[in-house]
């Protein structure tokens, strides 16, 4: 198995945008050199509200494994009532790194032995004008900041394709303000 696999969780609501999150990120991290791309999202009978989840591989090499994830290096929770609601942390690799949305710090995550980022990209998304609960675009600027795999002008470049005629200015600038916000705490 490719040890250097970047395997990626994604755990959201139905209608917050989760899997087109992880699409723009898949895409821009395939322009961006990374030739292994595998996104799976899990659809059922999720309804708008319920929580739903996505799985991500990147790497610099073809990755041959399809296979769901179950021991991520990063997850990102879209909704920070996800954390009490859900398992998010299920099989999250230990020094691992948890990005949420919320109003909270790092500090108020206490997982042992796991990176905590936090942002709180439901007011940011509204202080620059999209729609309530419009997260998806914010929380791809957490990841870039945490994370340090992508650019985010190359994110924010994928963003506006991704929403041509459906505010790309305002979603791209989402990202960007959310990345210089997003706070990284310690293990």
């Amino acid at each position: 198995m490719n040890q250097n696999v970047i395997q990626i969780r994604w755990h959201g609501r139905g209608g917050q945008g989760a899997i087109t999150a992880a699409k723009i990120i898949a895409n821009t991290a395939f322009v961006s050199g990374y030739t292994g791309v595998v996104m799976a999202p899990t659809f059922g009978t999720e309804r708008r509200g319920a929580p739903v989840l996505t799985s991500l591989k990147i790497s610099r090499e073809k990755i041959y494994d399809l296979s769901p994830i179950t021991e991520p290096d990063i997850v990102v929770v879209l909704d920070h009532l996800l954390v009490e609601e859900a398992n998010v942390a299920s099989g999250l690799k230990p020094g691992g790194l948890m990005i949420i949305n919320t109003p909270r710090t790092p500090a108020d995550y206490p997982f042992p032995g796991i990176i905590v980022a936090t942002a709180d990209v439901t007011t940011i998304a509204a202080q620059v004008g999209l729609p309530a609960g419009i997260v998806n675009t914010g929380i791809i600027g957490a990841f870039a900041r945490a994370t340090g795999l992508l650019d985010i002008e190359d994110l924010a470049r994928g963003i506006e394709v991704e929403f041509t005629g459906k505010k790309p200015k305002r979603n791209a600038k989402s990202a960007k303000v959310t990345y210089d916000q997003t706070i990284i705490g310690g293990q």
